[in-house]
């Protein structure tokens, strides 16, 4: 499918073009959660990803990255984290845009929202929002589609090679929306993680599936920009050993998420119940796994209720400001988060 609408973008592009422009993406970070239940222990993340790279134009529709990444905590020894090349390759149209290498940084006009904070925004049980700062940089494809009706973003990225002291790591999902109406939506969420290959054979090969669908409603009455109602069906498969079937675990989970927002505020509640559900990069605050690693035998609840506030500085920059407080089984407990979003560009030719 992807060869297939190069191939047809390729024969329509016209002649390769001048233009060259140099781009800035830097997220500013602040994650402290006062967390200390049997599920999820609390830290504290603070640092700043950035990336510097030019965009040259190769013709109307396809775009070249080049640059490099930096990762740094705030208080580490080292000056960064991580440091990667920028490298990819972007072919768009009127209504989508499919890259090949880095993948895009999160962007200004991103949703309000801790909860819907992630690299992906997937429910947090899917993919926890806490790896927007640990893994800041994220190679491979993505395709998005924003069409009158149908949304998506369809993705795999790389994380780690099959090496001898290792196995190979990627996940990949899809966050996508059918509109029925000007009100009412249904969305799909997939996540799938994957630890294997044939090169090395280094600890065990594992796999982790969770996919949520349900309905969305939505509205704009006097007063408030916009208010919502998600309700999600959720199921999980756990395969920590493919070679152990009897570890399997099979799980299941209701989702419930309402929200209100208005003038660059927004408020939030979130009710959970999940049995056995267990999931790769899923928040521990949802899972069926206890913090030693036994597994939970009964019907999990969570529920969280949240505030947060953006400022828009300029066109190219937010600040974010939230706080939430959760319930995690019969223990209340506090987060609160500060983040800032720019991305200046200026055109070099």
């Amino acid at each position: 499918m992807f060869a297939a609408l190069v191939s047809s973008l390729a024969s329509s592009t016209a002649a390769a073009q001048d233009h060259a422009t140099l781009r800035s993406d830097i997220l500013l970070y602040g994650d402290n959660t006062e967390f200390r239940n049997p599920f999820r222990e609390g830290e504290t993340i603070f640092g700043a990803a950035a990336r510097v790279y030019a965009d040259l134009e190769l013709g109307p529709r396809v775009m070249i990255a080049l640059g490099v990444f930096g990762n740094q905590r705030f208080g580490s020894e080292r000056g960064f984290e991580l440091v990667r090349p920028v490298i990819a390759m972007t072919v768009h149209g009127p209504r989508f845009a499919f890259t090949f290498g880095t993948l895009p940084a999160p962007a200004v006009d991103a949703p309000v929202g801790p909860d819907r904070g992630g690299p992906h925004g997937l429910l947090p049980p899917l993919q926890r929002e806490t790896l927007t700062f640990d893994r800041p940089y994220e190679a491979g494809l993505q395709w998005n589609f924003n069409g009158s009706r149908l949304t998506h973003s369809l993705w795999i990225e790389w994380q780690r090679l099959n090496t001898p002291e290792h196995r190979e790591r990627f996940d990949g999902g899809l966050n996508g929306s059918l509109a029925l109406s000007r009100h009412v939506a249904v969305p799909l969420q997939i996540h799938v993680v994957h630890e294997g290959g044939q090169l090395f054979n280094t600890g065990p090969v594992d796999d982790s599936a969770a996919a949520a669908a349900g309905v969305a409603l939505h509205a704009a009455p006097a007063h408030l920009d916009r208010v919502s109602l998600e309700l999600f069906g959720a199921a999980a498969q756990s395969v920590p050993d493919r070679q152990k079937p009897d570890e399997d675990r099979t799980g299941v989970a209701f989702f419930g998420r309402a929200s209100a927002e208005a003038r660059g505020w927004r408020a939030h509640l979130i009710v959970w119940r999940g049995r056995r559900f267990i999931k790769d990069e899923g928040d521990p605050n949802y899972l069926s796994i206890r913090r030693d690693g036994r597994r939970y035998g009964g019907i999990r609840d969570y529920a969280e209720a949240g505030l947060a506030r953006r400022f828009r500085l300029a066109p190219d920059a937010v600040l974010e400001v939230s706080g939430r407080v959760h319930r995690t089984e019969s223990f209340y407990e506090y987060s609160y988060r500060v983040i800032a979003i720019a991305s200046p560009h200026w055109r070099i030719r």
